[in-house]
């Protein structure tokens, strides 16, 4: 059995530091809304295979509307009142080992967040390849592949952005979670969250629309 990251709910956290700023499958919703705008429920199966083709692997979506949603798809407690609807997968390296999971929720024909969070232990920088993978293929997928042009936060992609987490989490006393935002390349936010809980290093993307 996959071993399954379970998100806290991140109500507003004091952060220590903030750089440059502020499948097909039956499961899934249908519905004539589903693209009123930004990226849907869809999307997952356009970010598992750019995944697969870099070894790394997507479980088919599991829906969850009960109680436990708050466990994948609660952010801060004004957003997870708006969610009704939550998806998730787990996601495996080549080898087989569990890395975390892709997360989604909103109502059930509009998504309004999305999660990817990444167990990075024994170190928070003993993963870095994988974070990488999966949270350039979240941006491209979700938001744009545009990065490389708008550079945001002076960031030159989005490899750029988490060396610049890792110097700022290195140099800090690390019981606190770092937290970077970053916004202009559309509509969506971008939240790069680096926490340690349990003697386990998280790294968590979130893009709300």
């Amino acid at each position: 059995m996959n071993k399954k990251i379970i998100l806290p709910v991140l109500i507003i956290i004091v952060s220590a530091i903030v750089f440059f700023l502020i499948p097909e499958n039956s499961s899934m919703p249908s519905s004539e809304n589903l693209y009123q705008y930004g990226f849907t429920f869809y999307d997952v199966e356009h970010i598992k295979e750019s995944l697969s083709e870099q070894n790394i692997f997507m479980s088919t979506p599991s829906p969850i509307t009960d109680h436990t949603i708050e466990n994948y798809c609660a952010i801060r407690a004004d957003i997870l009142s708006t969610i009704t609807y939550c998806t998730t997968t787990a996601i495996q390296g080549q080898n087989g080992k569990s890395l975390g999971n892709i997360s989604m929720g909103g109502s059930p024909d509009n998504p309004i967040m999305a999660i990817a969070a990444i167990d990075s232990s024994p170190s928070f920088d003993s993963k870095s390849n994988e974070v990488e993978i999966v949270f350039e293929t979240m941006v491209e997928t979700l938001v744009c592949e545009c990065w490389n042009e708008k550079q945001p936060g002076g960031f030159e992609s989005v490899n750029d952005w988490l060396d610049a987490a890792k110097i700022k989490y290195a140099e800090s006393s690390q019981d606190i979670p770092l937290k970077s935002t970053i916004t202009g390349l559309g509509d969506e936010t971008l939240i790069l969250e680096v926490t340690l809980k349990n003697d386990s290093y998280l790294w968590t993307l979130i893009i709300l629309k």
